[in-house]
């Protein structure tokens, strides 16, 4: 039985899941600071999320990002999935990037001082897309 992922997407698959499973796991005992804080910027983002308490927004990003970790970092989640999951978080994240306040030069897409944190998180947005066109366009990348 072979695993549904190929040796060359290995890298990319483990350094996104070991970042992100580790994010979650740091949210897991977040203090009220950082609850309040984490809740403020994504609800001024996405205002439905001004419906959740805090509290269980971020036990829900925290579950979340676990869970997306660990499907990234096992080998036995399909790429196309573990891919398609990482594609969905990472534009969320890139849509904070984008539409919160303060965080890019005005008129731009440079990132001020404070929107490094987040601007960054566009790698994720690359690898994910890349594994889902990868198994979209249905090539091994055997030689001929």
């Amino acid at each position: 039985m072979s695993l549904p992922v190929r040796p060359w997407q290995l890298p990319a698959r483990l350094a996104a899941g070991a970042v992100i499973f580790n994010s979650g796991l740091a949210k897991r005992n977040a203090d009220d600071a950082t609850i309040a804080g984490l809740h403020g910027m994504a609800a001024g983002t996405y205002p439905v999320l001004h419906r959740l308490p805090p509290d269980r927004f971020v036990r829900l990003l925290s579950a979340t990002e676990i869970a997306l970790g660990a499907a990234l970092l096992l080998p036995v989640v399909p790429t196309a999935l573990a891919g398609i999951g990482l594609t969905a978080f990472s534009a969320g994240l890139v849509g904070l990037y984008l539409r919160t306040p303060g965080m890019r030069e005005p008129g731009t897409l440079r990132p001020t001082q404070q929107g490094t944190a987040l601007v960054k998180d566009v790698w994720l947005l690359g690898i994910g897309l890349g594994l889902v066109i990868e198994e979209l366009s249905g090539k091994d990348h055997q030689p001929d």
